[in-house]
């Protein structure tokens, strides 16, 4: 007999639901969210497992390694795609969760997500810190900027050491002094660190062989290359290069139905970071790379016919297609 399991993960606690191949519930009941707590119910409860169902989440890269490292047929499920089948129960439970969940891998209707591997989670970690700390630092010298225009104090543009020397020579002896130097402290700290991050990403690029081969496609630096490496991970699992732009979010939405067919903007799927980053890679290749490439002529020659911005993400979408 054939069985299916489908799991709901918590924190603390997994719902964990059995059904056999004609859609009959065998066990139903709770583990701790724990690898081998679950792999423990599973091989008790169900020795002929077929498949077993876990949604995309927080803790789905850790479960999903841990359980096939225990040879267990575990199937890592699209929380938007899972989210539309389990909506048609009336009560939303994590046990009834638990049951559809079992019920969508033993239909074979579901669409399966790639976990990415634990080095390219790594990666991720490094950038998103980064990209983090960069925030933090405009949201202080924006905070900073609007401490000191009431007081009719302008600190001029840019954002490093010569930035923050201004400030403390416009707020010397003032009433401001205290509370500016307290900022200026916590962003001299982020800025910092977000120099010890880059070094170390700028150091992983050197030694990735990918990475080197992707820094010399226009407008990729290291930065792209290693956000681009992290979320694309495995290359074969794409069967062609142009589906990379759609995988992104670089590709406009459609809506057709009857006589009404019409575009939309970009469906923005995917990865944020690496969307951006890959949009900012391009804004380069059009506006500061002085050397001429394909890459730049076509997108200049798209930029006069439907403007920058858009133009833009076209040369962004082709650049990933590119890597």
């Amino acid at each position: 007999m054939k069985q299916y399991v489908g799991l709901d993960v918590s924190l603390e606690q997994t719902a964990v639901c059995i059904v056999d191949e004609h859609g009959k519930a065998l066990w139903r009941g709770k583990c701790a969210s724990t690898p081998e707590a679950i792999a423990a119910v599973v091989k008790a409860r169900a020795p002929h497992v077929e498949r077993i169902g876990l949604e995309s989440g927080p803790l789905s890269t850790w479960h999903w390694h841990e359980l096939k490292k225990r040879g267990l047929p575990v199937i890592c499920l699209d929380a938007r795609h899972a989210k539309a089948a389990l909506s048609l129960q009336v009560n939303k439970t994590d046990p009834n969760d638990a049951l559809g969940l079992a019920q969508i891998v033993r239909a074979g209707w579901y669409r399966e997500v790639t976990v990415k591997s634990l080095d390219s989670q790594v990666i991720r970690s490094f950038l998103s810190s980064r990209a983090r700390l960069v925030e933090v630092r405009v949201d202080l010298i924006n905070q900073i900027r609007g401490m000191l225009k009431p007081f009719g104090l302008v600190a001029g543009k840019g954002g490093r050491q010569p930035f923050i020397d201004r400030v403390r020579e416009l707020v010397a002896d003032g009433p401001l002094k205290d509370a500016v130097e307290a900022l200026l402290s916590a962003l001299q700290e982020v800025s910092r660190q977000i120099g010890i991050l880059s070094r170390r990403l700028m150091g992983l690029a050197r030694q990735d062989q990918a990475a080197r081969r992707l820094m010399t496609a226009p407008g990729v630096g290291s930065l792209v290359a290693l956000a681009y490496i992290s979320v694309i991970d495995t290359p074969d699992r794409f069967s062609s290069s142009s589906s990379v732009g759609a995988y992104l979010g670089l590709t406009p939405r459609r809506y057709q139905s009857g006589e009404i067919d019409r575009s939309g903007r970009i469906s923005k799927c995917g990865d944020p970071l690496l969307r951006s980053y890959l949009f900012e890679a391009a804004g380069i290749v059009l506006n500061r790379v002085s050397r001429w490439s394909a890459l730049k002529a076509w997108g200049t020659r798209l930029a006069k016919k439907v403007g920058g911005k858009k133009a833009t993400v076209a040369v962004a979408r082709k650049l990933a297609v590119t890597c």
